[in-house]
């Protein structure tokens, strides 16, 4: 794998410890997902369709306990590889392999090769499929918002009208670089953490002071919330609240972005997971929790539930609650109050999907640049410096995986454990890429290094058998959600499998004419470093003239301000090489004959359609 990816010349680092931090907290956005999944989990069942919804606060815990695990590895990772890129966690398992195997580049058939292909597919699953829950979950919002106004509810079509148009939105936003992307991820935050710390307050003393007089409230008291009532249903919770919980890693992908990276991306990691998992997350769920009673209430007559029952038939629990505290501050204060956290909700929702957006497309950029998904893919706008074609390419697939999850809760639901099912694999497989980095570095720590990823992919592999035991032993609803789960993985594994084996087929097949243009006094050089990695066989040397964009005029020339143009004597070196060979002897050409001043040459790559050995009459391939 290259070092440089996704044309990282054309990025600078402008991110400092606060930057890489928020644009990770963005992504995990407290305040979006108690307002979203606060009614996921109080209507989370086990398969034999009890209810579950008293394990929320632990399984949040477990999922919190598993993130921290895969945090650790994550930033041990960062540590040793900071020149990842925007390939990030694909980067880390590639290399991981090749070092410790002390080899510089990954065959088509290594095991660094499978790594980085495995990793890349759960982290395509994991990054593209979240925004689309995330336009879903927004056109859900609105939708309840809508209700809300005029006591309608709006149509398929209109919703799956709004979640696009929002992704289109988000899109743009990211299009328009880093810089502004966290600048908007800052005032994101910080929105969120006021409003969830006075929404948590005025939910104790809701609460304490009872002022509705409320007699049976959903849990005894904090023990009550906090404890463990079934093995079984902490399970459960944890499989949805880790979608609360991921983006801390998103960071990884900003590292091109980022100033003194070794220190700031593993330091940003947990940063990120302690302040918005650890702090944001508990005291939020907390307090909902607290202040759940039979005076929550969702329907009439004889089909009205309460309670929790409530929270679970709600398409907003957290804005009914938030009404019942209004109005008990002032009568009829209450749908105002709702309102205003629903607006800082959707400003939430804008700031997970932008900061998924940004960590998404460099991704996908560095795979490209990688040369294991189409070159387009890599390509980097010149103004905004961001992968506008992987970006574009986003916004479409994120249209469609929200225009099923905007169908009902099933589909919601169903691509919420897809980007699941996404996480639990990338993170098991970074814990196991850990223990391979260090395994045989000087500075292994067995706790660091062994017991702590170890139990991450234990853990890991767990709840990602979670989904699949949901779909085997589940009700009906479960097993739709699992199969839709199952429908957008196995889709995107059978896509990424068939286009794996043509790309590699044709790599290992196909020729490349490489063309370099260096000085004359680099090729001694350039010879021996080709020779010494054993990648040539043959080459072609030319004496030539030419100019490029200095035409010719050199540092320090005389005639540098005149419109002269100057022929500059080079060397051209000529190589019929492997396609598969292309990115390690450019690398090795590059490496050689660059001086770091101008004037250094030209590398050009053209297609070979074929060859022959006019002694034996071999062709193709064969002939080189």
């Amino acid at each position: 794998m290259a070092e440089n990816h996704g044309d990282l010349t054309l990025v600078k680092p402008k991110l400092g410890l606060m930057g890489a931090a928020m644009n990770a907290m963005a992504l995990i956005a407290p305040g979006a997902f108690l307002w979203m999944t606060f009614q996921l989990q109080a209507a989370a069942t086990a398969p034999s369709g009890a209810s579950v919804a008293g394990d929320l606060f632990a399984g949040i815990a477990l999922a919190l306990g598993i993130c921290f695990l895969t945090a650790l590895s994550y930033a041990e990772l960062a540590k040793i590889y900071p020149e990842a890129g925007f390939a990030s966690c694909v980067y880390f398992a590639e290399k991981a392999f090749l070092d410790a195997r002390k080899e510089k580049v990954s065959g088509p058939v290594s095991m660094a090769r499978m790594a980085k292909l495995a990793t890349g597919w759960a982290a395509h699953l994991f990054y593209w499929v979240y925004p689309g829950v995330m336009a879903a979950m927004m056109a859900t919002l609105i939708g309840y918002i809508y209700t809300q106004f005029t006591t309608q509810t709006l149509s398929i079509p209109i919703m799956t009208t709004i979640a696009v148009a929002f992704t289109i939105v988000t899109g743009y936003i990211a299009y328009r670089g880093v810089t502004g992307s966290t600048l908007i991820a800052i005032w994101i935050n910080i929105i969120q953490w006021v409003t969830l710390a006075i929404f948590t307050v005025l939910a104790i003393w809701y609460r304490l002071a009872n002022p509705q007089h409320a007699e049976h409230w959903a849990f005894s008291g904090p023990i009550d919330i906090i404890g463990v009532h079934s093995i079984q249903g902490v399970l459960v919770q944890s499989t949805i609240a880790i979608l609360i919980l991921v983006g801390f890693e998103s960071c990884t992908a900003l590292s091109a972005e980022t100033k003194d990276p070794e220190k700031t991306i593993p330091k940003a990691i947990i940063i990120a997971l302690i302040v918005q998992g650890l702090f944001a997350y508990f005291i939020e769920y907390f307090g909902a929790a607290f202040m759940v009673s039979e005076k929550l209430v969702n329907g009439t007559g004889t089909t009205a539930v309460t309670g929790m029952a409530a929270a679970a038939a709600s398409g907003a629990p957290i804005g009914d609650l938030v009404k019942l505290i209004g109005d008990s501050l002032i009568p009829g204060f209450g749908f105002a109050l709702m309102m205003t956290m629903a607006f800082t909700v959707v400003i939430a929702i804008i700031g997970t999907t932008l900061s998924c957006f940004n960590t998404a497309m460099r991704v996908t950029a560095g795979v490209a640049a990688d040369r294991e998904l189409p070159a387009s893919l890599g390509y980097i706008h010149l103004e905004h410096i961001t992968p506008h074609v992987s970006l574009s390419t986003l916004v479409l697939v994120t249209s469609i995986i929200a225009a099923i999850g905007v169908r009902s809760v099933t589909g919601l639901m169903g691509i919420t454990l897809a980007s699941n099912l996404g996480t639990f694999i990338l993170y098991g497989l970074t814990c196991i890429w850990t223990i391979v980095a260090y395994k045989n570095r000087a500075d292994f720590n067995f706790f660091k290094h062994g017991l702590i990823p170890v139990v991450g992919v234990i853990t890991n592999v767990i709840m990602a058998a979670g989904i699949l035991y949901l779909y085997i032993i589940g009700n009906a609803d479960a097993k739709a959600e699992a199969m839709i789960c199952f429908m957008i993985a196995g889709g995107w594994a059978l896509v990424s499998i068939v286009y794996i084996m043509v790309t590699t087929v044709g790599k290992t097949y196909k020729m490349k004419l490489i063309s370099a243009m260096i000085r004359p006094e680099q090729l001694n050089i350039l010879v021996q470093a080709l020779k010494e990695d054993d990648c040539v066989i043959g080459m072609t040397i030319t004496k030539v003239k030419g100019f490029g964009r200095q035409k010719g005029q050199l540092a320090g020339s005389s005639d540098q301000a005149s419109d002269s143009i100057s022929f500059i004597p080079k060397t051209r070196v000529d190589l019929m090489v492997k396609e598969w060979d292309v990115p390690q002897i450019m690398d090795i050409i590059r490496e050689a004959a660059c001086t770091g001043n101008v004037g250094d040459g030209k590398i050009i790559v053209t297609d070979a359609t074929d060859a022959m050995r006019i002694r034996t009459g071999e062709t193709g391939i064969w002939a080189v």
